[in-house]
């Protein structure tokens, strides 16, 4: 019998009392002399605790009980309401910080050592000296190989306090020893702003991958030089955008609004409304916008869009996004661990909500509301979007808009069907072709060492052999018999972009796939047409 089902009518009492002293604490209309102050209520949570702890017949972990009733409680609120247990943390924190603490390089464990992918640009790793291909053997002293080490554990190694040193003995194919290399920790940057480039001569081209501290000063560098190099025009890629941190958001929206324009305004339980509007530092007040979207675009790509089509302000191109209109505030718990609590709805300029219905808290129809979508034919015919006239709303130029579920596009791009094939989604997803390409150059990287990554995007080819020699790698890790003669051209696409990633980075990978993108290829086409006014 599993711990869950043996302990629940336990773990249902629990849910219950921490319930009411996870509200007690969390209630923002009291002063802080009343929200630490002890009643009834939470007298009897503590008791119930201490007699698990020293009175129960069987020897209970009541730190997981404490876990999995928390979880309850905010399964039952919203479908954003999410519980970071202590181990999870410091990761959570570092990815939305934007940064953390290392030596700087990308790897995967290859035959049970650390092999090096690409060492960051700039960083701590490639300014001594480390290279792609080298593997990294010793830490301080410390073999780190072998199959009792995991990613996580090899993370934990090499990170350490900011200006500390570690000293690595590195295999280098080629050497006949090991290379001693001293590395000191710096900050290591966690990029959100993937590619940054120019699609025609005055169409540039931003993709972010999520809206962490530091994607602003990313995107404002970013934008900066694509203007330098006569961008007037800018298409700003939010698609499978998860969102992030709400005043990014707005930062970014207030790079393109004028003066005084509404972003958004959030309204609590209490009715209090607090409204966010554009400033005088916007750069691209003038130019043309895209805002590219799909049904993964969601919260603060929704703030984005949705302020700059409620503003009359460019145009949303691709398909309705995700629908999630509520604000989250995280909380430590006291243990290492928090809590991400909905503590408002925001809602466009125009006043529309996006946020899509759901029943009292996470239910497996919310989550499969894209399935849903898919088999109704909506990814690939507008007309197929369900709209509520009640939601109806319009723009200060007679646009209308609708609220209820996700921000839809002023321009519809079908999904390219072409590209969601079963067989290649899951070979991406698997990781097979990063590691073909990586033990493809460890067999002779000086073969690229005097191709410049604009060559290489613009001329180089991947041959017939290297595609079968990928289909003979993934047959013998699948056991299987895949064959690629329906999706040549596909797979030497894939295989192209991971080699520019390994090689360049992922400004030239976006490069490559973004060649062939239906998307991409509606916005070139929509910047050519006559000028409009925003």
């Amino acid at each position: 019998m599993s711990f869950q089902k043996k302990y629940v009518p336990l773990l249902l009492g629990v849910a219950v009392a921490i319930g009411v002293f996870i509200g007690g604490k969390l209630n923002f209309t009291d002063t802080s002399d009343r929200l630490f102050t002890s009643n009834s209520k939470k007298d009897k949570l503590n008791r119930l605790i201490d007699y698990i702890d020293y009175e129960y017949v069987d020897d209970v972990n009541t730190d997981s009980i404490v876990d999995v009733t928390v979880n309850g409680i905010l399964n039952n609120l919203d479908p954003h309401s999410v519980y970071i247990p202590k181990s999870q943390l410091e990761s959570v924190t570092e990815n939305m910080k934007g940064d953390f603490v290392g030596i700087g390089v990308s790897f995967y464990t290859y035959k049970d050592t650390i092999a090096v992918i690409r060492p960051t640009d700039g960083g701590p790793s490639e300014k001594a000296g480390i290279k792609s291909g080298d593997r990294i053997l010793v830490a301080d002293g410390d073999s780190i190989f072998g199959r009792q080490w995991s990613n996580e554990a090899i993370i934990k190694r090499l990170k350490g306090e900011k200006n500390s040193k570690v000293d690595l003995k590195v295999y280098r194919k080629g050497e006949d020893k090991l290379l001693d290399f001293k590395i000191k920790r710096a900050d290591i940057p966690i990029k959100s702003v993937d590619a940054a480039y120019m699609l025609t001569d005055n169409l540039g081209y931003i993709k972010i991958n999520r809206f962490a501290e530091s994607t602003y000063k990313e995107f404002k560098k970013a934008l900066n030089k694509l203007q330098d190099e006569g961008a007037t025009k800018l298409a700003l890629d939010l698609r499978d955008n998860p969102g992030g941190f709400l005043a990014i958001a707005e930062q970014i929206v207030d790079e393109f609004l004028e003066d005084d324009k509404l972003i958004l305004f959030t309204k609590n339980k209490s009715g209090r409304i607090e409204k966010s509007y554009a400033t005088s530092k916007g750069d691209f007040e003038e130019g043309d916008v895209y805002i590219l979207i799909n049904e993964s675009s969601a919260s603060a790509s929704e703030i984005v869009a949705g302020a700059l089509q409620d503003n009359d302000k460019g145009t949303i191109v691709g398909r309705r996004s995700y629908g999630k209109g509520l604000v989250q505030r995280e909380m430590a718990l006291g243990d290492g661990s928090a809590v991400r609590l909905t503590v408002s709805r925001y809602y466009t300029p125009t006043g529309r909500s996006i946020q899509r219905p759901y029943d009292n808290g996470k239910n497996e129809d919310y989550y499969n509301d894209y399935y849903k979508r898919l088999s109704s034919g909506e990814f690939e015919n507008a007309d197929k979007i369900q709209v509520a006239d009640s939601l109806k709303y319009t723009t200060p130029k007679g646009k209308v808009v609708y609220g209820g579920g996700g921000i839809i596009p002023d321009v519809f791009v079908p999904l390219d069907t072409s590209i969601q094939n079963e067989t290649l989604n899951y070979i991406k997803n698997r990781g097979y072709i990063s590691y073909f390409v990586f033990e493809e150059l460890d067999k002779d990287r000086s073969a690229f060492s005097n191709i410049t990554q604009d060559d290489f995007i613009k001329n180089f080819e991947v041959s017939d052999d290297i595609v079968v020699r990928f289909q003979e790698y993934l047959n013998l890790k699948e056991n299987t018999n895949i064959t690629f003669v329906a999706y040549n051209k596909e797979m030497k696409q894939l295989i192209k972009a991971s080699l520019a990633e390994q090689l360049y980075g992922s400004n030239a990978s976006e490069e490559i796939l973004n060649a062939t993108d239906s998307m991409i290829e509606e916005v070139v086409k929509l910047s050519t047409q006559e000028p409009h006014d925003n």
